[in-house]
């Protein structure tokens, strides 16, 4: 059993997709965690979905780093919890310095919604972990600021330290320029801080996740994090 702790801001639109998923599909204890709350309580994800929190004023996830929960958020990441972005989320979550880099205006400044093929750089790590020898996922993508940026240090540092999670990819897993559908350097779609506990990604995994929808290569994710708890509970 894990328990997901799902925030929620004003302009949030996918908390609701990510907690059926975790609830309805998976049968984990799921709570709504409104952003103007202190504590996490005893939650063992954080998930900061989708959306646009704040009307995406200033730019994206500007004013949602400052909401009171993101100081437990923080917390949390600390002491070495799980927290999953998601799209805008992962936007909030580069902003607050959980993880490094920016989200910007897509290579051709326009809003982009598809479904894409990722590739899986690893599957080591208890968030891909479920995937097993599979290297390549095909997520939704939706949004106007999601072309990755970040330094050459910290891309050195990144592929260096196998932070790079997801990265888009032709369907025959072809990690190119053609295939980048907003201009990400390094074809990046995915990232984990250093320690590995805190993943941000622009594609939906929450919109992939019911048969009804035709596609659950996403169900897999939030799967690989029971997986780990319950071996976790067998020892």
């Amino acid at each position: 059993m894990m328990k997901f702790g799902i925030l929620v801001f004003p302009g949030s639109n996918c908390d609701r997709d990510i907690a059926y998923v975790t609830r309805d599909v998976l049968g984990q204890p799921t709570q709504m965690i409104w952003h103007q709350a202190t504590d996490l309580g005893d939650v063992d994800v954080v998930v900061v979905p989708g959306g646009f929190s704040y009307g995406d004023y200033l730019r994206c996830g500007a004013i949602a780093q400052f909401s009171p929960i993101m100081q437990a958020v923080l917390d949390h990441a600390k002491a070495g919890k799980k927290v999953l972005g998601v799209c805008n989320g992962f936007q909030v979550l580069t902003e607050v310095g959980l993880l490094p880099g920016a989200l910007i205006r897509n290579r051709d400044l326009h809003f982009v919604c598809d479904r894409i093929p990722l590739k899986i750089e690893r599957t080591d790590v208890d968030w891909t972990q479920g995937y097993g020898d599979r290297a390549l996922i095909t997520l939704p993508i939706a949004h106007g600021e999601g072309r990755y940026y970040a330094d050459a240090q910290t891309l050195q540092s990144l592929e260096g330290n196998g932070q790079i999670l997801f990265r888009y990819a032709s369907s025959n897993g072809a990690v190119d320029e053609e295939h980048n559908p907003n201009g990400s350097l390094h074809n990046i779609a995915g990232i984990m801080n250093a320690a590995g506990n805190v993943l941000g990604m622009m594609p939906h995994p929450e919109r992939a996740a019911d048969a009804v929808l035709g596609n659950t290569d996403g169900l897999e994710l939030f799967k690989s994090l029971l997986t780990k708890s319950y071996a976790k509970a067998d020892r």
